[in-house]
């Protein structure tokens, strides 16, 4: 498995880095890989448009991946979309109760001037022919993306009664090129993989990127001064700060509390990796784990009492839970020959981790509602890096394709997956980004 070697590798010294300002990047290119036969049967009718030049963005087919890939909803194929009304008044209910559809989507554009266009859109429950939403959102062109997001946010969460994570942001790592001619890219980029942004750029080795509760900031690990440290980065305005460079040993692994005012790095300065709480204000650490084992990959739980972190104090790498303030770990993996990284959901009932049996690593989630029932999200072999989307609905998690790396957001069901591949060169590392403000 990569990460144990990695906390290996972090020792070693690398020299040399050049970090760049935030640029455009290479897109992803994205597959939807499978379906659900009982998700929720959703039509989108391509959005109306007042004259003037094709837009940028289809907003319609924006809405129908979005929806495809949460594995909840099955839109319609626009190519047996037989009619196009853009508004309820013109929905003939018959055409779409023969095409077994439970909701329709409806909407049209127009120009709202400056250069901005207003999108109104409906939606109806096709077999109580009843208006269930009616909003309009008005942006420029080049933000039609966003707003196609957030439409099937507000549908979604209409519909399940849980707030959408569509309209939200991924951060990545890329790798791009052989040897030392490799080039390490921090990205982030829409949660479906467009609009990708360089946050920083490096000849060495970046890692572990974290997101602030806010979405404004993004710790991560860069050994651009020869050792591993962990900065801070603005997203918006590009300043960052280095918040760990101990000299001796790693500095890495950041994770936020969830109100944004500590880190949970791990730390070898004092000898082994241990598990320290740096309070961003004062710059204090205070240490919470005392063993002669490797302790990293420190995560928290979503009201902020807990820290998860990986620990191989009983032989081999297992997930354990302890109180933020320090006391004693108590171990909570124990399917399977090792268990690394671990991500909560929002609600805490759900522990995604990398489980390990043999040479095939897959990413398993924990459901504490079911009594800690296991069940698996991922193939394998060398599945990594699982981090649950906001709303807890799907999973990101990085995969190895030979000899490249890819990226995959799998529904919570594990039945739908979406493939986001580099055309050239590896993407690993992936995090999901918070809410952004509405």
């Amino acid at each position: 498995m990569r990460k144990p070697n990695l906390l290996l590798a972090l020792a070693v010294l690398l020299l040399g880095a050049l970090v760049t300002p935030p640029t455009s990047a290479q897109s992803l290119n994205v597959d939807i890989v499978g379906g659900v036969k009982t998700a929720t049967p959703i039509a989108v009718v391509p959005f109306a448009q007042d004259g003037g030049a094709p837009l940028p963005t289809d907003i319609a087919d924006v809405m129908r991946n979005d929806f495809n890939r949460s594995g909840k909803f099955r839109s319609l194929a626009k190519s047996e979309i037989v009619e196009f009304p853009s508004k309820g008044s013109d929905i003939k209910f018959p055409t779409w109760r023969l095409l077994k559809q439970d909701y329709i989507t409806v909407g049209r554009i127009s120009d709202a001037g400056g250069g901005m266009f207003k999108v109104e859109y409906e939606l109806w429950d096709v077999n109580k022919q009843q208006s269930l939403l009616a909003q309009s959102l008005t942006a420029p062109a080049g933000d039609l993306r966003g707003v196609a997001h957030q439409i099937a946010d507000q549908i979604y969460e209409k519909i399940t009664g849980v707030r959408g994570a569509f309209w939200t942001r991924i951060a990545y790592i890329t790798a791009v090129g052989l040897g030392n001619n490799t080039t390490y890219s921090l990205i982030v980029a829409d949660s479906d993989g467009y609009n990708p942004q360089v946050v920083a750029r490096s000849r060495e080795s970046l890692l572990s990127p974290a997101w602030s509760p806010d979405g404004r900031k993004i710790a991560y690990v860069s050994f651009e001064s020869g050792n591993s440290n962990v900065y801070v980065q603005d997203i918006t305005t590009g300043s960052r700060q280095l918040v760990e460079s101990h000299s001796r040993g790693i500095n890495g692994a950041p994770a936020w509390s969830p109100d944004g005012s500590k880190l949970a790095v791990s730390l070898s300065y004092v000898g082994n990796p241990e598990i320290f709480v740096l309070d961003m204000a004062s710059r204090k650490e205070t240490r919470l784990t005392n063993n002669l084992a490797i302790d990293t990959e420190p995560t928290w739980s979503a009201d902020g009492q807990s820290i998860y972190f990986t620990s191989d104090r009983s032989g081999r790498p297992q997930i354990y839970k302890m109180s933020a303030t320090g006391g004693a770990p108590e171990r909570i993996s124990f399917q399977g020959q090792n268990n690394a990284e671990a991500s909560v959901s929002y609600d805490g009932k759900q522990i995604a981790m990398v489980q390990g049996n043999g040479n095939v690593y897959r990413i398993a989630v924990m459901d504490n509602s079911l009594g800690g029932q296991v069940r698996f999200l991922s193939p394998g072999p060398i599945d990594e890096s699982p981090s649950f989307a906001p709303n807890a609905s799907m999973l990101l998690y990085a995969a190895t394709e030979g000899r490249r790396g890819v990226l995959y957001a799998v529904s919570a069901d594990g039945l739908v997956r979406q493939r986001l591949v580099l055309s050239d060169g590896d993407v690993r590392e992936p995090s999901w980004g918070p809410y952004r403000q509405r």
